[in-house]
């Protein structure tokens, strides 16, 4: 089905942004509208009034499958049409970009056309739900850097200035030679046995569960941070809880209903991914490192932590305190020696220069922001943008070591590197 909805309106948003300054225009189009889409949609929606950016984004286009929801979340988030097929909207003039925000099963699919049709492509983390299609969209996106496409991943954290900045101290060798790197990213939202069978709980939508939706993330970030690849992993998981009710309607972010008939009688399901990944690893330089995601820490809403060991420092940083980096400078004499707080909130802190006086924090949604200033720039400059389709695919093979792993009885399972 290919249905346009208000394309004048999106002509004439695209029309007025071309002539704010003489700047060329991005033209974005999106494929989802649920919980990432208005996250996504809030960054592009906030970037060209916050950074001076070399094109101006214009969200000309947002795509779903139900006619009156993309058009009610176009309304809502900003998007001057709206499409329920996700082809038309790659066929549209007005979109070079396309920013991928659906579950992992549709990502390969969706990504690889858009490349080939000429398009530049950001995509939700994880970037596949395998390895193999990781490989594929890999392959696509340096086809098409040939060609002048370019692709990257959305892992928003990296984002965030904290996080930044924790990785250009590393960089400067502040924590001299790392030994330890310790992560952990705790949710609770599927705590209670009848939360609903949502597409996360579904292998074959979401490839896996904690370890891939929260695993990403720390993976990501260890290797950001660190500079460095996992070479290795030994893993445990497990599903707590092994059947669900089924979902009633539709599912808004991180919640859901259960459905039911008239007799009372709720049908379920059968839950096909992890609830829980613990696994150890070797970066490498033969530093250590050790991560948790689990989806039922009960009081854990969206603690992501993170601690660097160097025989020179070390470095912490909380999610739920987002603006604040800890340093410990391990060169100090013991007697005044200890870990500070850094108020990342000054204009030389990364992503900073745009916003607000010292001191003013941000928040989740400015890592959006910036995630889509950095794709606008990478566009406009024609660099490889960070991280890409094929940091992706390094996170998808330290996954899938994990469940291999897991699969084996904690056996230490090598990561199948990246060609150089």
């Amino acid at each position: 089905m290919d249905d346009s909805i208000s394309d004048q309106a999106a002509e004439k948003a695209a029309g007025e942004a071309a002539g704010e300054g003489g700047r060329p225009t991005l033209g974005v189009g999106m494929v989802g509208y649920a919980f990432m889409g208005a996250a996504h949609s809030q960054g592009w929606r906030t970037v060209g009034r916050v950074f001076d950016l070399p094109v101006r984004p214009v969200m000309a286009a947002i795509c779903g499958r139900d006619p009156d929801a993309v058009r009610g979340a176009a309304d809502r988030l900003g998007w001057g049409a709206a499409e329920t097929d996700w082809r038309a909207l790659i066929a549209r003039d007005d979109v070079q970009l396309v920013d991928i925000c659906t579950p992992g099963d549709s990502h390969a699919e969706i990504a690889i056309a858009a490349l080939e049709a000429g398009k530049h492509v950001l995509c939700e983390k994880p970037l596949a739900n395998t390895v193999a299609e990781a490989e594929a969209m890999v392959a696509a996106a340096e086809r098409a850097r040939v060609r002048g496409q370019l692709a990257m991943v959305g892992f928003n954290y990296r984002r965030t200035p904290a996080i930044a900045l924790a990785r250009r101290m590393v960089a400067q060798g502040r924590l001299g030679t790392l030994r330890h790197v310790r992560v952990s990213y705790l949710q609770d939202w599927i705590v209670d046995p009848e939360f609903p069978l949502v597409w996360r709980l579904r292998k074959e939508q979401a490839g896996s569960g904690a370890l891939g939706d929260l695993g990403s993330h720390i993976v990501d970030l260890a290797q950001y941070l660190s500079g460095e690849h996992l070479v290795g992993v030994s893993a445990l998981t497990e599903t707590f809880v092994r059947e669900r009710p089924l979902p009633a309607g539709a599912v808004a972010g991180l919640s859901a209903s259960a459905g039911g008939d008239s007799g009372g009688g709720v049908p379920r399901g059968r839950v096909t991914v992890d609830d829980a990944a613990l696994f150890t690893g070797r970066l490498a330089s033969g530093a250590l490192a050790s991560f948790e995601a689990t989806r039922f820490a009960a009081g854990r809403k969206n603690a992501l932590s993170i601690e660097l060991n160097g025989d020179r420092g070390s470095l912490a940083f909380d999610l739920e305190r987002l603006n604040e980096l800890h340093f410990h400078d391990h060169t100090e004499p013991a007697s005044s020696a200890g870990f500070r707080r850094i108020l990342a909130t000054e204009p030389d802190h990364p992503y900073l220069e745009a916003w607000w006086p010292p001191g003013h924090g941000l928040g989740y949604e400015h890592t959006f922001v910036h995630q889509a200033a950095d794709a606008v720039r990478s566009i406009a400059s024609g660099t490889r943008p960070e991280p890409s389709f094929a940091d992706g695919l390094q996170v998808q093979r330290v996954l899938a070591a994990v469940e291999e792993s897991a699969e084996k009885n904690s056996v230490y399972t090598p990561v199948t590197p990246l060609p150089a």
